[in-house]
């Protein structure tokens, strides 16, 4: 049973007043969000419990703080098991009040960077318990050259090659490999997106083939374990061993670490790495029964991103206003939040029929023809050189203020979404009547050429609209990704792997397109 010392109520106190002295900013530019003490001692309860009951314990903690595993440690184990511990923290604000909290014990806490710091030479101590909450900063907050040098790093350590667009936490973790001894344990506090996302594979190629994977815990997302950060979270514990070649592992979900809500084991060779991990506790990927998605009946886009919705995007009384030409602008659906029904209707202009009428800036004259034949558009647009001209998107666009295009869509999805309790959906699909673009807050379906004839009879549009908003709720969330306090989202890719057979039973005439295409038959073939 966890005991709260006098230590840890120290550190607790200790904790509030350094978090206290610092801004949400700053700490949100270190990824520095503190383990809670019930949660620190179940993780290293259940690292602890991996090792023989007579085995000194030798710790490593790479991103330590004020010391809330160390801590749980302490209260887990006998003093006198603990042979050796030691901290990183690059902090000097966490680590000197750290190092004087915890003079006397066997805790040594370097104010270093970890990833700097060279793994133990064969003479030296390595480490059979290696606990962390990695920094949790997202990867366009980690310079170019940063992410160069932390790749060549891991690419040494272990030979995995990490994507450009991996977190912080992604490089912490393979990095602390070469401190593990054989058959240590790691037990990981990190965020459980890299189980559902294109930068997680090789995270979880290390999991399966380089280590013992021994368990996966996903909180539920609506759960957030840090009252400070959005993010869902996972404890993943494995141990520095090649995986018997009949290895199951442990996926559990909801609930806490030691009472989880679902649970299965799962065979590791099942666990490839582009398959999703994060729905594995409570079920396997369901089967597609014909082996069409969505993917086959539609080429699915992310709407417009235009580099400063504020600038390009604007009412129609403020075009007026500014006396810009009205020809230079196309019209574009609000926020789903600004949509109050699922059916946008139009005028006899195609623009939508909507209390928030806006209008999307789509211009791509050079700037001297602008300057020459658009006075107004050109002043307005000079406004914008300061600040929005030198934004990425627009940085790397020719002119800046030209958009990508995205003609207007029949259907659409939103991006992101969480239930609430008036509405239990996620994702809602649009019907659209207007001519009306969408920013990247939308997917846009776009019926492929094999089914795009069918596609356009009034009824079966109507039909289909139906049926995607039919869709189940796990459907789309199992192929999305799901982030702190339960908000979800979803790729273009993901909802392409939505399955899609209702909507063939039900409109025999789609069907018939991927047929005369051949394309269900090539894809029943592949899958």
């Amino acid at each position: 049973m966890q005991r709260t010392t006098t230590r840890e109520q120290r550190r607790l106190a200790l904790q509030a007043a350094l978090d206290a002295a610092k801004t949400q900013e700053e700490r949100n530019r270190l990824g520095q969000f503190a383990t809670p003490t019930s949660l620190a001692w179940q993780i290293v309860l259940s690292a602890v419990r991996c090792l023989p009951d007579d085995e000194p314990v030798r710790f490593l903690d790479p991103a330590i703080g004020t010391g809330a595993f160390f801590s749980a440690l302490e209260s887990a184990v006998a003093p006198s098991r603990i042979d050796v511990a030691e901290g990183y923290e690059v902090d000097e604000h966490y680590a000197a009040p750290a190092r004087a909290l915890w003079t006397g014990t066997a805790l040594r806490i370097h104010t270093e960077d970890f990833t700097v710091m060279p793994g133990p030479s064969p003479d030296q101590t390595s480490f059979n318990i290696v606990v962390c909450n990695p920094p949790y900063v997202r990867h366009h907050h980690i310079g170019s050259a940063e992410k160069r040098r932390l790749r060549s790093l891991v690419e040494k350590s272990c030979a995995i090659r990490l994507s450009g667009l991996a977190g912080l936490y992604c490089y912490f973790l393979l990095l602390a490999h070469q401190w593990m001894a054989e058959g240590g344990v790691g037990a990981w506090l990190v965020p459980s997106e890299f189980m559902d996302v294109n930068y997680g594979e090789a995270v979880k190629e290390y999991l399966r083939t380089r280590v013992t994977l021994l368990r996966v815990h996903r909180f539920d997302p609506e759960d957030v374990q840090f009252g400070d950060a959005l993010v869902s979270s996972a404890v993943v514990l494995f141990r520095n061993q090649d995986p018997p070649s009949d290895h199951a592992v442990q996926f559990t979900e909801g609930g806490s670490l030691r009472r989880p809500l679902a649970q299965r084991r799962v065979r590791a060779r099942q666990l490839h790495p582009p398959r999703k991990w994060g729905n594995v506790a409570r079920h396997m990927d369901e089967p597609r029964a014909g082996g069409v998605t969505l993917g086959d009946l539609f080429t699915i886009k992310r709407g417009v991103a235009t580099g400063g919705n504020r600038f390009f995007i604007l009412p129609d009384e403020a075009i007026r206003e500014r006396d810009l030409p009205r020809h230079m602008f196309i019209p574009i659906l609000p926020s789903p939040r600004f949509l109050d029904e699922d059916e946008v209707r139009a005028d006899a202009e195609g623009t939508p029929l909507l209390k928030k009428r806006l209008f999307l800036l789509n211009c791509s004259l050079p700037e001297q023809r602008v300057e020459a034949q658009y006075p107004a558009l050109w002043r307005y647009l000079l406004s914008g050189i300061p600040d929005v001209a030198e934004r990425y998107l627009c940085r790397h666009r020719s002119p800046w203020y030209s958009q990508e295009n995205r003609p207007p869509a029949k259907l659409l999805c939103t991006y992101m979404g969480r239930p609430s309790p008036k509405n239990d959906r996620i994702f809602r699909f649009i019907l659209n009547h207007s001519l009306a673009t969408a920013a990247n807050v939308y997917l846009l379906l776009y019926p492929r050429p094999a089914v795009g004839r069918a596609f356009w009879r009034p009824d079966l549009i109507r039909t289909v609209w139906a049926l995607l908003n039919e869709t189940s709720v796990q459907s789309l969330a199992r192929q999305g990704r799901v982030y702190g306090g339960g908000m979800y989202k979803l790729e273009p890719g993901e909802l392409a792997q939505v399955p899609a057979d209702s909507l063939l039973r039900a409109a025999p005439s789609l069907r018939e397109g991927l047929l005369r295409q051949g394309d269900l038959f090539e894809h029943t073939a592949d899958g």
